[in-house]
């Protein structure tokens, strides 16, 4: 089983997350912001890994360090479990329809991270997560599990509809990049023989 763990605890933040890449997509997620964990429930269950995530942040100041540090626990959960991310696809792409809105998500497992965001929202927040935060997330999330990472939206008007499709792109190009292509014997997908670096 390919999985990883990760307890990170600051002044700002006490954190624990635990990914299984070759679960079925269940998950335990507590973040302490109700529309962030809606979104990682539904990122566990359209990627089919497994994800646990306790956060206990200072949420009596605002959100930001909780969102940015579970997407960084997170991403350093996933880089721990793909290991030399030997046999993985490597590269996953979506298009995510949720009624009017269509959103694409393309990423590689590069070990370069970088993203590209092309998306927007007109309302300040979602529930009571600040949609400002959402972008940061994702850059989060690919600054430590070394993704290249490219979401766009392509259509949409509901706010609700636009982040949702976007998880839910984001988790199903996950699970075409992290599952392991028996043709590939194990074999890092580069002919460099290592990814990032």
């Amino acid at each position: 089983m390919r999985t990883g763990r990760i307890e990170r605890k600051t002044k700002e933040t006490d954190i624990l997350v635990e990914v299984n890449l070759d679960g079925t997509g269940t998950y335990d997620i507590h973040t302490g912001i109700g529309f962030l964990d809606h979104m990682v429930e539904q990122l566990s269950r359209h990627s089919l890994i497994d994800v646990t995530m306790k956060v206990d942040g200072d949420l009596h100041i605002d959100q930001h360090h909780t969102t940015e540090d579970s997407a960084l626990a997170l991403g350093q959960a996933l880089a721990a479990a793909m290991g030399d991310k030997g046999g993985i696809g490597r590269y996953g792409e979506a298009h995510s329809p949720m009624d009017e809105t269509l959103a694409r998500v393309v990423l590689d497992i590069s070990g370069r991270p970088y993203l590209v965001w092309k998306a927007r929202f007109t309302q300040e927040k979602l529930g009571e997560w600040d949609t400002e935060l959402i972008e940061h997330w994702f850059h989060s999330v690919a600054q430590t599990a070394g993704l290249t990472l490219h979401i766009q939206l392509l259509y949409g008007s509901n706010n609700h509809h636009i982040c949702e499709s976007i998880y839910k792109g984001f988790a199903r190009a996950m699970r075409q990049a992290v599952e392991l292509d028996p043709r590939k014997g194990g074999a890092v997908p580069s002919t460099k023989g290592q990814l990032g670096g």
